[in-house]
């Protein structure tokens, strides 16, 4: 698929839906003026509500490259730009030198030449020479430090990157660009302008039975049901993290694996490390707020 293929919203929700993720109305809309508009579409809400999944299946989608670049605590522009080759570089001045080249600035030449520079994501997606645009996944972007975020803003800007030793790399055809963040901290109001902005929260209990039948077809309907259940009545518990689609999918994997046809307390209490990841919520649970969650879910189940 290319972007001009996309005629209307309904074309991207269906083609997203044949690659089994199922998008609702708000965010195929936001996507789909995000590909028309070709701006940055920014994605926030909680971990684990398929937001990198997004990504990902846009790549499939529109049958192009995924180059993702994940933030962290202190990247900085040699992880996420480039950086030169200094083991290759000092190898080649010694060749250059035992073959009795003295000349400094030829030397320099050619050592500060393409083929000595390693590009990292963002570089990847400028100079990308496909025959259409790729996909740009800058994941978790809230992890990455402010400083970070100003110098993204630039190259947001003008989809260029400037290098002292070879010069401007601009792009003609810029990448389409998802941005991701769970919200641990505020992203700029400057970055977050040049964007379209989508808050994903957590599937309704329909949408989480229809995810999890297409990612686990093995499983039976009531037990998907019960699941399903029991995880959107512990959404409505202050927790310090709350499960997500991917603890909802591996806690129904988990299930099946032990054999199990119908939820119990006592089967609940047993994976609880497959739903909830802090030992404060694991401990929350009590032999009475499980069964009360487990019976919830049986009467809530049959309203799926």
């Amino acid at each position: 698929m290319r972007i001009f293929d996309f005629k209307a919203v309904d074309d991207i929700q269906n083609h997203l839906d044949k690659e089994q993720y199922i998008a609702d109305r708000a965010l195929s809309t936001s996507l789909f003026l995000s590909l028309k508009m070709n701006k940055p579409i920014f994605l926030e809400g909680e971990p684990g509500v398929g937001k990198t999944e997004i990504a990902k299946v846009l790549a499939k989608v529109m049958d192009t490259k995924l180059i993702r670049l994940q933030c962290y605590e202190g990247l900085d522009v040699n992880n996420a730009i480039y950086e030169w080759n200094y083991s290759r570089q000092i190898l080649q001045i010694r060749m250059m030198e035992a073959e009795g080249h003295s000349d400094k600035e030829k030397i320099s030449n050619e050592i500060f030449g393409p083929k000595f520079l390693i590009k990292r994501p963002l570089y990847q997606a400028i100079d990308y020479e496909g025959s259409s645009p790729p996909v740009l996944l800058i994941d978790e972007l809230d992890r990455a430090d402010e400083e970070f975020e100003a110098f993204l803003l630039e190259i947001l800007s003008d989809y260029q990157i400037s290098i002292p030793e070879i010069g401007t790399i601009k792009t003609d055809s810029p990448p389409i660009v998802v941005i991701t963040s769970n919200r641990t901290r505020e992203v700029h109001d400057a970055l977050k302008r040049r964007c379209l902005y989508h808050w994903i929260g957590y599937p309704s209990a329909k949408q989480e039975f229809e995810i999890i039948k297409r990612r686990i077809p093995d499983i039976s309907q009531s037990l998907a049901k019960q699941v399903v259940a029991f995880v959107q009545a512990v959404r409505q518990k202050e927790f310090y993290k709350l499960p997500g689609i991917a603890e909802t999918l591996d806690w129904a994997n988990a299930l099946i694996k032990l054999g199990t046809t119908e939820l119990s307390k006592e089967i609940a209490t047993d994976t609880l490390g497959t739903l909830l990841k802090y030992q404060d919520d694991i401990e929350s649970m009590d032999n009475e707020t499980t069964h009360g969650l487990v019976q919830k879910a049986f009467t809530e189940a049959n309203l799926i």
